[in-house]
């Protein structure tokens, strides 16, 4: 596990939800861009369209790091969790749960380390 994700469990197994490039151009193609995700989670025209969608994110978030373990462990692939599974495994407070997590791994993936340009200026007064 990383510091770009957070971890949940679903089933007996834990998973790193984590923003990727490839998970960001897959949200993009869906909802627009990652601007208009949380606008279309609130304004699903039912429960169950927001299920639906809750469900395909973790799904998508969780498999990036299935994905990177698979990449640089060729040889013990470990099988991508599917939208089916985390119906069948989850209970929809565990859904809410996930909520914290989806938002945190968001905010890792789109964080930007800056470097104050007065730290790095050395000023003499005098």
């Amino acid at each position: 596990m990383t510091d770009r994700g957070s971890i949940i469990k679903i089933g007996e197994n834990d998973y790193e939800l984590i923003l990727t490039t490839r998970a960001t151009k897959e949200i993009a193609k869906r909802y627009g861009g990652l601007e208009n995700l949380g606008d279309r989670l609130m304004k699903s025209e039912n429960f169950e369209m927001a299920l639906d969608e809750i469900i395909w994110l973790i799904t998508l978030l969780a498999n990036q790091s299935v994905m990177i373990y698979n990449l640089k462990n060729p040889n013990s692939k470990k099988p991508l969790l599917c939208e089916d599974e985390v119906e069948l495994l989850t209970s929809p407070f565990d859904l809410a749960e996930y909520k914290n997590a989806i938002m945190d791994s968001m905010h890792k993936g789109t964080k930007r380390n800056i470097e104050s340009e007065s730290d790095s200026k050395n000023t003499k007064v005098g």
